[in-house]
């Protein structure tokens, strides 16, 4: 159960924001707005390198102090003078950042003198009239406070010298922070049980038209040139009254393209990129489907399929080919994921909107088999009519047989089946009980799981006695499985 908050102003709500206070961290590039983002979340959420620019789109993370929820909003570099088109668009997404803020951290540099980037942040927030923080960062001692107070010539009230890197000064400012967001009020308590997409693929496929199509607004950064969206973005979605958390990710290229020498922002956003996948429940694989499904859209659904996702293919720009071109597009996909056949594709135009229902429907549907359970009394009826149409065959002198088999665990769903000699059990036959379970229950687009443990001699097990100890088997399976090694090659 999770407890949200509501505020008393009336304000309209962003998406993720989760009904408490709305605190922007607003500055020009390279100042520490992501080691301030990252530091009040208490955790790393954006991603921090040297190089100016590298927050892009708007971050969200819910946080606390002293006890206060808020939300924390982390911008990219505002640059309104600069003829660059990508700085151009963070102008507008900065501008929005402030439009949905209830409170406004301001961020200088204390080790270098205020900047025209500086003057006109601090002209357009006080224009904003709303509640406005300034802090300078990179105040890492008492030392580098007078810098920090240059924030005084432009008629600032009050100063907070800090360091995002090393936290110092970081009471002062949330205690500032706490003073300023305004009042709120707990709602009653909620299931959380919303379920959690990742839209992950390579770069250009268009994931962040995709996002921005389901939101309604330009919330995130769209441009033709690949690489666009670098951090992970959760964005709460409402939908004919029910909610997804949708996690818009970085591009992942080719292992052999993405190098520490070359960008290592991208390396990490692609680390970035598989976190998410391990967080969310479905992933939507987004592929351009006048390029076709390639090599590497294969081995990220396999990123996926490793780590026990739900899955859906989605064909973006359908609009733009034949109908004969998007059946062959679609046959390409089949061929390149012969090692996933019970993924679903849904053909799409996240330009247009064609096909976002039907992508909805397909979401909707596989986030029930993903937590779906089965009784065990169901399960072996299944399991008995699957026995006297197919027992398992004799393997290396062994007639296996196989006694029952019972669910241990949902998301994914997880199978135990207890047999006389499990090692006898042939992988065809394995892959044949799990293709009639995702036939009989409907797992279409879940990985299904089933592990054969050996009956102990003389063991007699009731029921609910069955569930418990596949569950604990499970478990150990799981953790005893070996890593599988990430390859972009």
């Amino acid at each position: 159960m999770t407890k949200h908050f509501k505020r008393k102003a009336d304000h309209t709500l962003p998406a993720g924001a989760g009904g408490t206070p709305i605190v922007a961290i607003v500055g020009r590039p390279n100042v520490g707005k992501s080691t301030l983002f990252n530091r009040l979340a208490r955790q790393r959420l954006a991603i921090v390198h040297d190089e100016p620019g590298v927050t892009r789109d708007r971050h969200y993370a819910d946080t606390d102090a002293f006890g206060h929820p808020y939300t924390l909003i982390d911008t990219g570099g505002f640059d309104p003078d600069s003829d660059d088109p990508m700085k151009s668009g963070i102008v507008v997404h900065v501008k929005a950042a402030i439009a949905e803020a209830d409170v406004i951290v301001f961020l200088s540099d204390a080790s270098q003198e205020l900047t025209s980037a500086d003057k006109a942040a601090v002209a357009l927030l006080r224009r904003a009239k709303k509640p406005v923080i300034y802090a300078a960062n990179k105040a890492d001692s008492p030392k580098g406070d007078p810098d920090a107070f240059e924030l005084y010539r432009v008629g600032v009230d009050k100063v907070f010298p800090v360091s995002a890197l090393h936290g110092r000064g970081m009471s002062e400012l949330e205690g500032a922070i706490v003073q300023a967001i305004p009042s709120w009020e707990p709602l009653p308590e909620t299931d959380d049980t919303i379920p959690r997409i990742a839209i992950i693929g390579r770069p250009n496929a268009g994931k962040s038209s995709l996002m921005n199509r389901l939101i309604g607004e330009d919330r995130m950064l769209v441009d033709d040139r690949p690489g666009t969206t670098r951090d992970a973005i959760d964005v709460l979605v409402t939908r004919v009254e029910k909610r997804y958390v949708f996690i818009d990710t970085a591009g992942i290229r080719k292992k052999g393209r993405v190098t520490k020498t070359e960008d290592p922002i991208e390396s990490v956003s692609v680390l970035h990129a598989v976190r998410s996948i391990e967080r969310a429940q479905v992933c939507v694989l987004m592929c351009d489907a006048k390029e076709g499904v390639a090599e590497q859209d294969a081995k990220i659904l396999g990123l996926a399929a490793d780590r026990g996702r739900a899955m859906i293919i989605v064909l973006n720009k359908c609009d733009l080919l034949t109908k004969e071109e998007q059946q062959k597009a679609e046959d390409l996909a089949r061929d390149k994921i012969s090692f996933a056949p019970f993924v679903q594709i849904v053909k799409i135009s996240a330009k247009t909107g064609r096909g976002v229902n039907e992508l909805f429907r397909t979401i909707d549907a596989t986030c029930e088999a993903f937590t779906k359970r089965i009784g065990t009394g169901e399960l072996n009826r299944f399991f008995a009519d699957v026995l006297d149409t197919r027992p398992p065959p004799t393997q290396g002198g062994k007639a296996p047989r196989l006694y029952y088999i019972t669910q241990a665990e949902s998301s994914p769903p997880t199978f135990v089946a207890i047999s006389n000699a499990p090692e006898s059990i042939h992988f065809s036959y394995r892959r044949f009980v799990v293709n009639q379970l995702r036939k009989a229950f409907g797992f279409e687009g879940v990985p299904v799981r089933v592990f054969y443990k050996e009956k102990r001699r003389g063991e007699r097990l009731t029921e609910a006695m069955k569930e418990q100890k596949a569950r604990a088997l499970a478990r150990r399976e799981n953790d005893e499985a070996p890593e599988v090694e990430e390859d972009f090659d």
